[in-house]
């Protein structure tokens, strides 16, 4: 993804409430499961993610390989990720 798409994603994002929390439990293969369904339908979700600085980068790389998407930005709890949906 190149800067220009990255910063429209961004724009587009900034309207959007989080569609997934993620809690105490962390990320599980619910919660994994959840995240695929919202990007197969919206292509473009928030996720909060409730947990120390280092755990959130942990927990969002793996929401990038456990659902082939990319994260676009993360502010605080607050992350971004997007996958273009081939059937659209």
């Amino acid at each position: 993804m190149n800067p220009i798409e990255k910063k429209k994603l961004k724009a587009q994002a900034h309207a959007l409430n989080p569609v997934v929390i993620i809690g105490q439990a962390g990320l599980t293969a619910a919660v994994v499961n959840e995240i695929n369904l919202a990007l197969d339908t919206h292509e473009l979700i928030k996720v909060r993610i409730r947990a120390e600085r280092n755990e959130r980068k942990l927990i969002g790389e793996q929401i990038c390989s456990n659902t082939s998407a990319e994260m676009v930005q993360s502010i605080g709890q607050i992350a971004v990720f997007y996958r273009k949906n081939p059937r659209k």
